[in-house]
């Protein structure tokens, strides 16, 4: 599922004076209307494009739902990562053996990784999503929770509309917009659509070379580096500084091994690496390797990322990760407790919504350095009580 991208701050500072969101959905509609002729699409293909438009409560529905990302690493990668998915994994790796040796010889992302991404945005193609496409991108631009991000994409689907390679009226995907086996946005279908198969058109809904061609392309043009890791499994000494783990903080790996960082199997690449405590220092723990970044790019959810990550590791014939003894954490109410007091604190952690992404992570962090308790960015019932 793609997220935020480059593509939206340009188009913010390019778009013409319209309503951004909200307001009357018939007027909002005019006023994309307006503003795609003045992008310089014509007028007729334009009207053909939002012919029959209508705003989607499921879409708004499902936006509103996403509960699953409250769950911590551990539950959530045991709901997402099955003996079936990963014997399906490597059916689907053999069946289109030449097609993923071809990603590895022009874009260098492994075959791993984007089965990885196969298997959970769409089950392998299976389940792809049936929201109407043009509905879900106006209802969701409409909306104003993120239309900086979703406003930018519809212009996009209309210039897929005048190439041919969109129906308004009938393509379908993810309730988000995105559509096919690895479910890509428009702007995205347009920056990396690849005809994987060579049959003259770009289809992500209907053929797998086409879909896993586009996302390595995608990965690629995100800042893949062929040949590297992403994601390694470690163990950790009982004592360190705990302030030093998290995303974004690189090391050196001779830094971390000064420090006890050991890799449980194997030995570790001389890369920069963050040390990953997705459920505190006696969870399980990863370094995370500068490719690991890019997921990021894909999808901003923590929870997604790390299992998708680790998911790759898994179809490479990794073992499964040591889950140690984590300290329990908190229910859905009592994070989203946490994190008012951490606003009250004067912390940004977005959204009172019970996950614990980025900003809220970067809080408990502080908030441990502060009180003196070990500081791995995993709330506790005690940090709670101590705030």
């Amino acid at each position: 599922m793609r997220f935020l991208s480059a593509l939206v701050a340009t188009a913010l500072l390019t778009a013409p004076a319209f309503a951004q969101c909200g307001g009357g959905f018939n007027s909002f509609v005019k006023g994309l209307k307006s503003e795609a002729v003045q992008r310089g699409f014509d007028k007729s293909t334009v009207d053909a494009f939002f012919k029959g438009v209508q705003q989607d409560s499921a879409v708004l529905k499902a936006d509103r739902a996403q509960g699953v990302f409250q769950k911590p690493f551990i539950d959530f990668s045991r709901l997402l990562i099955s003996a079936n998915r990963i014997n399906r994994g490597k059916a689907m790796s053999d069946k289109y053996d030449a097609v993923f040796d071809r990603i590895e010889q022009e874009y260098g992302v492994s075959r791993r990784v984007l089965l990885a991404f196969w298997a959970f945005e769409t089950d392998y193609g299976a389940v792809q999503g049936d929201y109407n496409t043009r509905n879900a991108l106006v209802t969701l631009a409409h909306d104003c929770r993120r239309p900086e991000l979703f406003r930018p994409q519809i212009f996009a689907a209309i210039e897929l509309y005048s190439q041919g390679n969109f129906d308004p009226a009938r393509t379908t995907g993810a309730w988000a917009g995105e559509i096919g086996m690895v479910q890509m946005l428009p702007q995205d279908i347009l920056d990396n659509g690849v005809d994987g198969d060579g049959d003259g058109t770009v289809s992500l809904r209907t053929s797998a070379p086409d879909a896993l061609m586009s996302g390595a392309k995608m990965l690629s043009h995100l800042g893949w580096q062929p040949g590297q890791p992403w994601l390694q499994e470690v163990t950790v000494p009982a004592q360190m500084d705990w302030s030093l783990s998290g995303p974004g903080k690189p090391r050196s790996v001779s830094d971390w091994q000064a420090m006890g960082v050991k890799a449980r199997n194997g030995s570790l690449t001389n890369l920069p690496a963050s040390l990953i405590l997705p459920q505190g220092h006696k969870g399980p723990a990863f370094l995370a390797y500068p490719n690991f970044d890019v997921y990021f790019e894909w999808n901003q959810s923590f929870v997604y990322v790390l299992t998708a990550a680790y998911f790759g590791t898994r179809l490479e014939g990794g073992q499964i990760y040591d889950a140690g003894n984590p300290p329990v954490g908190l229910s859905g109410a009592q994070m989203k407790q946490l994190q008012s007091k951490l606003q009250a604190r004067g912390h940004d952690v977005g959204k009172i919504d019970g996950i614990l992404g980025a900003g809220t992570r970067a809080a408990v962090q502080a908030e441990q350095i502060r009180l003196g308790l070990p500081a791995d960015a995993w709330p506790t019932v005690e940090l709670l009580g101590r705030l």
